[in-house]
């Protein structure tokens, strides 16, 4: 099987052609994938709408006739190889596979025409690929993973996706813009050319460590606050070696945080790497060392598979047209705004649509390991019965020992991050943590008795509560408590941070909330509503039927809190976070 793939997202006119025959073993080899591309380079400043389509109805005949020769010259061999393969004078390639979006609206219309005229006159099939799936589905294939998280890096993409119940669901993303914008509009300050992320990485090498600020509410991030203190950094004459150092350094600890927390809430043990930003050394030396510290497997694509291209396009386009999910022309219509959690996932096993990540963790004949509310400590002195690793900290159960039980928490030393930057977040979240627990416990919220707390060594001491998490346990009323507790916060002027299923613990009594290191205290009802959005996306992210859990949610605040906040909420789920940025 021959499918021609076609991407024109947003700057790089690219065409392929997947052959399955010679990928049959799942290897990632150039025979497999042919890609050619022809990338737009603005002059100055970031990338142009009316110019990335100019470019895009250039370019794209041109790699598109590239690609169809390669397909020529394999449909030759093959007829030489065997007398009953597909006759030279058939199509050389067995359906037309295009990324429908997100995108530019623009050059997407433009790969969209191209891909239609192309079934038309070779009579093929047509497939439509939603952009950042391939990205995901990429690393998935060369990495023969069963069902990783996926950390989407690009330009102007920045989000988590995890599989769950036939979808790919968005367990965190970016408040603001893509992780490649960002840095491309800290380069334009400084005047350097687009694409930006190359020269920070250069600069880097020769830098010291600044302070910036870093900003993660759960598994979301934003960059907005960084990228300002980086250009008045500038402004005020600090060295741009420096600044661009601490920007990788902050940054990208940002993204292998969230990761974690995603490896954390769904029990995966497995990370895929996606988007153009994946290209840079140091994320990818971040993630690994990450994922090495939790005892998880990590796999990066090949480069000319994380920037955008089409062989991805093309290899995921295979996958679907195996599974029959094809259009016809009057359907092909693309979508700037094409969500990943939009797309239904046909082509992956029935097993793996119904069950999802529990029971997908890609440990052979180990997989209910997956399904365990913590991952138990394998290495070393950590070995010990009732110590579970969190995604920030270790920690050790003891229900029986004294009349309350003890847990102890130490948030040990992330080694990928910047030493100065980890000493401040793990003494800062230790502090914090304390007293929003406290807080929390006077505002009419279960919590934990906080028992001791040595901040400079970044150890808390609790009492026991709970028989289990929240994620193992779902049910409205549970939920619908959660839904009262992050209500009473928001009106004492406070939020959680990082409410999901796994920072609830419960009985058959109470519901208590735990976990406060990400707090703060604010009065802007969009960090409440963020608070709120954090929730909802851990149940979509853990639960097998998530809309009335999430509708008991909304309930329960509503109850005790006030409307503003979930009308705000409306505002953050609608908005367009995977629209392309200029």
């Amino acid at each position: 099987m021959r499918i021609l793939g076609i991407e024109g997202t947003a700057w790089a006119a690219s065409a392929a052609v997947y052959d399955s025959d010679a990928d049959a073993d799942g290897a990632n080899s150039s025979d497999a994938v042919f890609i050619e591309s022809d990338a737009y380079e603005p002059e100055s400043g970031g990338i142009h709408p009316r110019e990335a389509a100019e470019h895009m109805h250039e370019a794209i005949p041109r790699v598109v006739e590239t690609a169809l020769e390669h397909a020529r010259d394999l449909q030759e061999a093959a007829v030489d190889r065997d007398a009953n393969a597909q006759a030279v004078n058939g199509p050389p390639i067995d359906a037309v596979a295009f990324s429908r979006g997100p995108g530019l609206g623009p050059c997407l219309r433009i790969v969209g025409t191209a891909a239609r005229a192309l079934s038309q006159v070779l009579e093929v099939p047509l497939v439509g690929v939603n952009h950042m799936v391939a990205h995901l589905e990429i690393g998935r294939h060369t990495s023969g993973f069963d069902s990783p998280v996926c950390l989407n890096a690009s330009g102007a993409n920045a989000h988590l996706l995890s599989y769950r119940n036939g979808r790919y669901r968005v367990l965190g993303e970016t408040m603001d813009t893509g992780v490649g914008n960002a840095i491309d509009k800290f380069t334009r300050h400084v005047g350097w050319s687009h694409p930006g992320g190359p020269k920070v990485e250069a600069a880097a090498e020769d830098g010291e460590y600044v302070d910036l600020p870093y900003v993660v509410k759960g598994m979301d991030f934003s960059f907005s606050g960084i990228m300002s203190a980086a250009k008045q950094r500038s402004d005020d004459g600090v060295a741009l070696e420096d600044i661009c150092y601490s920007l990788q350094e902050n940054i990208f600890a940002m993204l292998t945080e969230v990761a974690e927390r995603a490896l954390s809430l769904t029990g995966s043990d497995e990370l895929v790497l996606g988007g153009g930003v994946g290209q840079n050394a140091r994320l990818r030396e971040m993630l690994a060392e990450m994922c090495d510290q939790r005892g998880a497997e990590f796999h990066a694509p090949d480069p000319r598979f994380l920037r955008d291209n089409a062989g991805m396009i093309a290899v995921l386009g295979a996958k679907m047209y195996e599974a029959g999910d094809t259009l016809e022309i009057e359907d092909s219509h693309v979508d700037p705004d094409f969500r990943p959690d939009q797309v239904p996932v046909t082509w992956r096993g029935r097993s793996e649509r119904s069950e999802g990540l529990e029971n997908a963790s890609g440990d052979g004949g180990n997989r209910e390991r997956a399904a365990e509310p913590e991952r138990r400590v394998e290495s070393g002195d950590e070995n010990v019965n009732g110590d579970v690793r969190g995604a920030e900290a270790l920690v050790t159960l003891e229900p029986d020992r004294g009349p309350l039980g003890q847990v102890t928490k130490n948030r040990r030393s992330k080694s990928y991050r910047h030493p100065e930057l980890d000493e401040r977040l793990r003494r800062e979240r230790t502090r914090i943590e304390a007293r929003l627990t406290n807080l929390s416990r006077r505002e009419g919220v279960p919590t934990p008795v906080l028992t001791d707390v040595d901040a400079r060594e970044a150890i808390l001491e609790f009492e026991y509560v709970g028989e289990s998490d929240l994620r193992e346990s779902l049910s409205a009323d549970r939920v619908r408590a959660v839904g009262r507790h992050l209500a009473k916060l928001h009106r004492a002027g406070f939020v959680h941070g990082d409410p999901t299923t796994r920072n609830v613990r419960v009985d058959p009594e109470r519901t208590f909330l735990i976990d406060f290191g990400l707090g703060y205290h604010t009065d802007h009802v969009e960090d409440y509503a963020m608070d709120v959005h954090v929730f909802d996306q851990s149940l979509v992210g853990t639960a097998d039927e998530p809309d009335p859990l999430r509708a008991a949610l909304r309930e329960g605040y509503r109850s005790e809190g006030e409307q503003r906040v979930l009308e705000r909420l409306e505002d953050v789920e609608g908005r367009g976070r995977y629209v392309s940025e200029s």
